[in-house]
């Protein structure tokens, strides 16, 4: 495998093209059709660069031999590694393995214990192996086998002339085991004696531009790498350093960590695995207090990202979905309020946050107001909406104007609310 220069200077280190390409090819005509959504890429491009590998490619290719063919050749010429999913199994159109050989000028052959281990598989399914099923079996010289313990489909990682090619099966469940129990693991020895670092800075109210005039100075360096990426909870800051030791890793990490903090910190309000959610649960169940809902435009998102935390019921008192004002009213929201405002205001959801938090008794009331864009959905209140929370100590209003998609509205909608919520929380000190 190419290996990067290490250039030792004083601290912090810096490494020059340290990092592995690859690519990924997602394989199925299925995919092309739309007719299933390739999550397994996604998935995978999140792993790699802890591996010190850096992603440049993601392809479907459909199930065509001559195809498969064509981009294992292409990959090969400028990836290091190609990571595939999907086409191992037993049928016809099932291409992978015929497509990587292709590629490599060789010929599979069936392996008698690979069949024997197949058998006694399907033995233990209680059932007799088709005879269709053999080709699973088959591998090349330049090939071996990856385990698969959820499926019949065993992994390949082929390897060549300084190039890498794995195989994994379609199905998730299957994907993830075989990436957990053996590809990862080999794929740390490829960079034996580094490691890699990652920082994830998670913002919330500046745009990608905005972020990037404040701290421009720090995009653009090869390690510590600094990438943006736009969420649906904000904006966030990778910083990923790879250098022979963790501490010297930390050491790159920690100047650009700093800055970031000085510059963006009103606007922080995470890090790494964090979710919002998590946030306001750790926040309001260290400081004994709880919480209520009232939503309208976002449906019930915000209530359902509350209870995705198992310990919710501890702080969380209940939410109620208002879509109609005949169930706001009823929820204790003054008629007159909507009457005489509109259901798509900052007043109404004032009211609907007082309203579940004294109907409910609880500490804090979130009120969620607003229109999410659907049809006709081009009206002058799509994907505008409100957002209050009222506290014993304080509130906070806000007005937010997202693209009128239902989901986009739900989602980012709910994450304002609970991040503002942590911040609320958090500035009125210790209870």
């Amino acid at each position: 495998m190419k290996q990067g220069r290490l250039d030792m200077i004083e601290a912090p280190l810096f490494v020059e093209e340290i990092y592995l390409k690859a690519e990924i090819f997602s394989i199925g005509t299925e995919l092309l059709m739309g007719e299933l959504t390739d999550t397994n890429a996604a998935w995978i491009a999140t792993r790699l660069p802890a591996l010190g590998i850096q992603l440049r490619w993601v392809s479907i290719v459909g199930d065509n031999l001559d195809m498969l063919s064509e981009a294992f050749s292409r990959g090969l010429e400028r990836s290091d590694i190609i990571f595939t999913t999907g086409g191992l199994g037993p049928t016809q159109d099932d291409l992978t393995r015929e497509g990587v050989a292709a590629a490599l000028g060789e010929t599979p052959t069936v392996q008698e214990e690979a069949v024997r281990h197949l058998e006694q598989q399907f033995r233990d399914r209680g059932t007799d192996m088709p005879s269709r099923n053999i080709k699973q079996a088959q591998l090349i010289p330049s090939a071996q086998f990856i385990t698969n313990r959820n499926g019949t489909a065993p992994g390949w990682w082929a390897e060549r002339d300084g190039g890498i090619i794995v195989s994994m099966p379609g199905p998730p469940a299957e994907m993830h085991a075989i990436w957990d129990e053996e590809v990862a693991p080999r794929l740390l020895k490829l960079v034996d004696g580094e490691v890699t670092i990652t920082r994830n800075i998670k913002t919330m109210g500046l745009s990608e531009a905005a972020i990037d005039e404040i701290i421009s100075e720090f995009f653009g360096k090869e390690n510590p790498y600094l990438g943006i990426y736009s969420k649906a909870d904000g904006n966030h800051l990778r910083i990923i350093a790879r250098a022979p030791d963790d501490a010297a890793a930390r050491l790159l990490i920690a100047p650009v960590e700093k800055a970031i903090e000085e510059r963006l910190g009103p606007h922080i309000w995470g890090y790494d695995e964090e979710t919002p959610e998590h946030a306001v649960g750790v926040l309001l169940r260290q400081r004994g207090l709880t919480l209520a809902t009232m939503e309208s435009c976002t449906g019930g998102y915000l209530v359902n990202s509350l209870t995705d935390s198992p310990d919710s019921a501890s702080y969380f008192k209940g939410g109620v979905v208002a879509i109609g004002d005949g169930v706001k009213i009823a929820h204790g929201v003054p008629a007159e309020v909507i009457e005489r405002h509109g259901a798509v205001s900052q007043e109404t959801a004032n009211a609907m946050a007082q309203a579940v938090r004294k109907g409910l008794g609880s500490d804090y009331g979130i009120g969620i107001a607003g229109d999410d864009g659907s049809p006709p959905g081009d009206g002058p209140t799509a994907g505008l909406a409100y957002l209050s929370i009222v506290g014993p100590n304080g509130s906070k209003e806000m007005e937010l104007r997202v693209p009128p998609r239902r989901v986009t509205v739900k989602r980012r909608m709910s994450n304002n609310a609970l991040i503002e919520l942590s911040k609320l929380i958090s500035s009125e000190g210790v209870r």
